[in-house]
């Protein structure tokens, strides 16, 4: 008798099938907690690639202005070089020396 009080009772199929039954669905559990936090994380580096690629870009505009060419500065003209083109014009409408001197109101040694 002393036999059968130290053995241990056997488990039926069903009851090992239903452990294992069980054990399963924790692992099922637990592989949806991780999806979870898997698309969470997912999601933030989305945001964060998105937010690197706007700078790329915005860098990019930056390097294209630095490279791009500026248009030459007309040089400046000093007076006399002004006077001079005035004349220039002057003189291309068909107006003559005489005739300028006179809307100038100035008198022209000859």
């Amino acid at each position: 008798m002393a036999e059968t009080e130290n053995k241990r009772p056997r488990r039926t199929p069903q009851e090992r099938a239903a452990e294992v039954d069980s054990k399963i669905e924790k692992l099922n559990q637990s592989i949806t907690e991780i999806e979870a936090k898997k698309q969470a994380v997912v999601a933030e580096y989305d945001t964060k690639i998105a937010a690197a690629q706007e700078r790329i870009k915005a860098l990019e505009s930056k390097k294209q202005e630095i490279l791009a060419p500026k248009p030459p500065r007309k040089p400046r003209k000093t007076k006399k070089q002004k006077i001079q083109e005035i004349v220039k014009l002057a003189m291309k409408s068909g107006m003559s020396v005489e005739e300028i001197a006179d809307q100038l109101h100035v008198e022209i040694e000859n």
